[in-house]
């Protein structure tokens, strides 16, 4: 009866790789014959680029709708992230559109973190001329962060440096606004040489119903926590996948979308937040974070949409052991990828997970601790920052606390890392531990291949709110 169990065992698992394979090679098809079709517009004409580097998604959604509003006015485009654009494709071209994020404080996303560093990296004398190259360039950022739109803007001024010749200012867009967007567009009709182009496309929000809301954190000397239940509009079959974000709209601001991780899969039937109550400076509440946790009445609907998160998809990695890696309530993206390995059957996989006390602060305890004892967890470490403030332990300290098995799971089992959480201090704690205890080449090949993803955000809520 065992041999049979672990046989059944080893043939689901197996079973569940190969729909895998077959999912990724069908959107990888896809994508092929959408780039061929976007190419072939008007024979004889070379291609516009239209280039990409996207953290959270938006960047690439937006290239796509772009290629997609020049391909219907009869433009042959060229559609790619930055990191598979090259110098010699770039030296051959005439005419292209970047569109590019910039991650925490000025970073460049990791799809452009090869760019960065094979062409913009490069001394003046082995880079590209490019006097040849007319570009446009909108640049994604948010204003809560210091460095405003710092990747967008270093690749302009490096653009500029090797002679390329911007066909309008860059256009700065502050966290969705539609003025921006406008402002590209009209860019656009002077690319394209056409008087006018199709409507642009953005993704509708819907009145998703709250349906319930949690405090997970009751006692703790933290800001309050929530679990808040949406349900989709009626008659719609929403889907996503873990890894997913929602978009927010906040009656008190309708012009900024707030982006939270999804905790929950499309077969749980809703949509799973963890949002915690933020303060400002001044000791007012977060306009977005109060009013999901305290002012939206529950029954009532909440204006949303689903918004694809690319680089933080299981994809290929789905078939590979996991490192989870989060503090606070950036366990929603980490705990919707453990729901779908559950669902699946599919490790090893590793949490480790950090925030203030134990007693208070173990958001998601009996889930995580009945994963444990089922399987679906192989470990789960923890560190509460807070319980000896003699000798503070946060994730990053973890990961140096187990670096030979860290050094095992990456390089001997060929994990996959997902890092979810607060930006300042975490993500960048977790970032350098990692590369001292793996190098620097190995962590950019890492990224390079897909590896190691993040989703990573500023945790205040300020001006607007988040």
């Amino acid at each position: 009866m065992r041999l049979a169990a672990a046989a059944a065992l080893v043939l689901l698992y197996a079973a569940m790789c190969a729909a895998i394979w077959l999912r990724e090679r069908r959107r990888h098809r896809a994508q092929a014959a959408q780039a061929q079709a976007l190419a072939s517009a008007r024979e004889g004409v070379q291609p516009l680029l239209v280039v990409y580097a996207s953290q959270t998604g938006q960047a690439e959604e937006l290239a796509r709708e772009t290629a997609r509003l020049l391909h219907t006015a009869g433009e042959p485009v060229h559609l790619c992230a930055l990191d598979k654009l090259d110098a010699a494709l770039l030296a051959r071209s005439r005419r292209a559109l970047f569109l590019a994020s910039t991650y925490g404080e000025g970073d460049a996303p990791d799809n452009a973190a090869a760019f960065q560093e094979a062409c913009m990296g490069t001394s003046a004398e082995s880079a590209p001329d490019l006097s040849q190259l007319q570009y446009g360039l909108l640049a994604l950022g948010d204003r809560q962060y210091t460095h405003f739109c710092g990747f967008g803007r270093q690749l302009d001024a490096w653009l500029r440096a090797r002679g390329a010749v911007p066909l309008f200012e860059c256009v700065e867009m502050d966290n969705g606004d539609p003025a921006a967007l406008t402002a590209w567009q009209h860019h656009l009709t002077q690319v394209s040489s056409l008087s006018e182009l199709p409507a642009w496309e953005a993704p509708a929000f819907g009145p998703w119903t709250l349906a319930a809301r949690s405090h997970l954190n009751p006692g703790s000397a933290g800001a309050p926590v929530h679990l808040l239940e949406l349900v989709p509009p009626a008659g719609e079959a929403a889907t996503w996948e873990s890894g997913d974000l929602v978009q927010v709209c906040v009656p008190a601001d309708l012009e900024h979308p707030r982006e939270y991780s999804i905790a929950s899969l499309a077969s749980d039937g809703r949509v799973h937040l963890v949002v915690r109550q933020a303060l400002r400076d001044d000791g007012t509440p977060g306009l977005a974070s109060h009013w999901l946790t305290h002012g939206a009445p529950v029954g009532e609907a909440v204006q949303m949409r689903l918004r694809a998160h690319r680089n933080f998809l299981l994809e290929d990695n789905a078939a590979r052991p996991l490192m989870l890696v989060g503090n606070g309530t950036g366990i929603a993206g980490l705990r919707s990828h453990l729901r779908a390995r559950a669902q699946a059957g599919a490790g090893p996989n590793w949490l480790l997970f950090g925030e203030r006390n134990a007693a208070h602060d173990f958001l998601f305890k009996g889930e995580l601790q009945a994963w444990q004892a089922g399987g679906v967890l192989t470990r789960l470490d923890l560190a509460f920052s807070r319980d000896d403030p003699a000798h503070k332990v946060y994730v990053q300290d973890l990961l140096q606390e187990h670096a030979a098995t860290v050094r095992e799971w990456v390089e001997g089992r060929g994990a996959a890392i997902y890092v979810c959480g607060s930006l300042q201090g975490m993500a960048q704690g977790v970032d350098m531990a990692l590369t001292g205890l793996l190098g620097p080449a190995p962590m950019a090949e890492l990224v390079r291949s897909g590896r190691y993803r993040r989703d990573a955000k500023l945790t205040f809520d300020v001006g607007q709110g988040t």
